[in-house]
Order: structure tokens, then sequence, then C-alpha cells
């Protein structure tokens, strides 16, 4: 069993054991006939560096900022997109030593949870994060999956543009069935969160050594974009389809995805509303204060047939801006207890943790 080392939500824990302790001395000062016994140590050295880690899809790994680690933007046939400028690398939690990022840009519950699945070559982020887990001293694990199970968020997405030329709405399928798609996401979240928590085990972990977060996915869109800008050079979105997937698509899948942490006992934080007011193209032509990028193609990438599939990749996805503006939320969660909470944007213009309904 693994040595209890004193966490920074233990400190009423730590006060009344410091309480504790001195009655001993006391007791033991008013009866000199008994010869002191020293109390066993309580912490011991970390195994490395106090880390934060991040696990999941594209809404973790960074896709969006334009900034991509090396080996990760299409060398070799890696696609994951993992940014310095994702989100877990934009906290700021007090005693966190070193942010790592194991996200993967498209991943499914499968690529996260412990099996042969792969992405991009890439292999289950689980066992990556035990083996990290071997050589660094886990404090906080956040981790964002589910999208590109049943629901196929992405693919939906890019559906709706294609919408945008003509014919049916996009979100005409999936109203009729959203609701039982999202429940067939749930039970695989789970299973990819309890291998997160089974792999910590592994390595000596117990429950109370870390804390583990579940994040939902915030609406990259907005039926308050301009109509000047609602076509290719911006968001090619028809309106009816902008609202529905705001007002019930992505509060549908957050839904979810808080079932999922209230099954392994995580913690919860909603991203659904995160970016109200800044969506892609809500500045119609100044961009300046959005925090998704709206539809973006790197041009030259179409000239190289290995690359032209993704050119258009980063398309309404967290920019750098959005990924701060998360970061800043999610320091704020974990310096907190609550076990639930949603992101919303204060009067200071910034996101911060709010009370979730």
């Amino acid at each position: 069993m693994r040595q209890i080392r004193i966490r920074p939500w233990h400190g009423g824990l730590v006060v009344l054991l410091a309480a504790c302790v001195t009655a001993v001395v006391l007791i033991a000062d008013n009866q000199p006939n008994r010869s002191a016994t020293p109390l066993p140590g309580v912490a011991d050295e970390p195994r490395g560096p106090i880390t934060m880690v991040s696990l999941g899809d594209s809404s973790v790994s960074g896709e969006g900022t334009g900034i991509y680690t090396e080996g990760t933007d299409g060398q070799n046939g890696d696609w994951c997109h993992r940014s310095p400028k994702a989100t877990v690398h934009q906290t700021s939690v007090p005693g966190i030593e070193k942010t790592v990022n194991l996200a993967c840009s498209g991943a499914p519950t499968q690529q996260v949870a412990l099996g042969p699945h792969t992405r991009y070559g890439e292999s289950s982020q689980a066992a990556r994060l035990r083996e990290l887990a071997k050589t660094h001293e886990i404090e906080n694990v956040v981790v964002a999956v589910g999208a590109n199970d049943d629901p196929h968020f992405s693919r939906h997405l890019n559906t709706c543009v294609k919408a945008w030329f003509g014919g049916p709405l996009c979100t005409t399928q999936m109203r009729q069935n959203w609701t039982s798609t999202i429940d067939a996401m749930v039970p695989k979240v789970v299973t990819a969160l309890q291998d997160v928590r089974t792999v910590l085990r592994q390595v000596g972990y117990e429950r109370e050594d870390y804390q583990l977060v579940v994040q939902s996915y915030p609406s990259p869109i907005s039926p308050k974009i301009p109509n000047n800008i609602r076509n290719m050079d911006g968001c090619p979105f028809r309106a009816a389809d902008l609202d529905w997937i705001r007002s019930t698509g992505v509060p549908e899948l957050s839904r979810g995805m808080r079932e999922a942490a209230q099954a392994v006992d995580a913690r919860f934080l909603d991203l659904s509303r995160a970016g109200y007011g800044h969506e892609a193209c809500t500045g119609g032509t100044n961009a300046s204060n959005e925090w998704f990028t709206r539809l973006t193609v790197r041009w030259d990438d179409l000239d190289d047939v290995d690359r032209a599939s993704h050119a258009a990749q980063e398309s309404f996805h967290l920019n750098v801006a959005g990924h701060a503006q998360i970061g800043r939320c999610l320091t704020e969660f974990l310096a907190d207890t609550t076990s639930e909470a949603a992101c919303r944007e204060g009067t200071d213009g910034d996101l911060h943790p709010t009370v979730l309904p």
C-alpha cells in the first residue's frame, strides 16, 4: 500500500492531526514515567514531479490553437495535434510542477481505455498514464472523451456545413434519437474512466491520492452568428441547426458526461455554456473576442496528398484564448472541494466555476 502524502485538499485533516499530536504531547509531558514513542511518518518523498495530466480528444489535445508539438502535426501519420497551448498547459494549480498532455484529436473512448485500440498510431492513453505514474506523482487527471463515439459530434458539424448548401437540416436526424445516442455513449465513457482508476491503482495509488475530473464540451457555434458571416468566409451553418446544437445537442451531451462522472465518483466540470457570447463568428467581422476557430483551412496542405484530408481539421475548436479560459476555470475548480461546477463567464469577462443546476 502506498504511503499517504499530504495533499492540498487535506488541509482540514492536517489541522486536526496537528491538534491531536499536540494533545498527545501534553499528556506525555504530564506522565513522565511513560517513555515517548515517535509517531510514524505521515508522508514520503514523491516518486517524481507532482503532475497534472489530460486525457481525451480534440477538446483537450489543443486542436485549434495552430501550434502543435513536433510529431503530432502529421509527421508519420500522427495527427493528434497536441499543443503547448492546450488547456492543461494553461492552468496554474498551486503545487503542480509539471503538466502532461496525453490527449489525441479524434480519440474515441476505446483509445483512452485499456486495450489494443490505437489512434494515429498511438496506443492506449490509460496505459501510457500507468507508465507515467511510475515516475511522476499524479495529482490531477482531467478527462474529456465520448463525443467521437456514438454522438460523432465533429462528423455532424461537417454534415451541417454541407447542409448550408441546401437539402434537409443536418439536425433533422439528430433530433430523432439524440437522447438514446447519448445514453449509448455513457457506458463507454464509464469504462474509460474506470480504466484510468485501474491503472493508477495498479501502480499503488489510492483514490484519495489524486483528483479525477471529467470535462464536458462547449458549444463552438451559436444562433447569434450575424447573417453576413454565416457563409464559407466564416461559419456556413443554417439558423435552425445552430439553434438546436446550442440549445439541445450540446447540453444533452453534457448530461451524458455528467452521468459518467457520477458513475465512477469523479468530479465534473460542465462546459456546455462556457463559450456563450464567444462562439465562432459571433464577433462578425471582428474575431478578437472569440474563443473558437471559424472555418479554418490550411491551404498549403491541400497540395500535399498526405495532408489534404486534414486541412480543415482545426475548424470549430477552442483557440488559444479559449483553452486559456477553460484552463483558468479548471484551475479554480481544482482549488475548490465541490464535486460539480459549471464554467460561466463572470462580470470580469473571464470564466469561473459556478453552481451547476
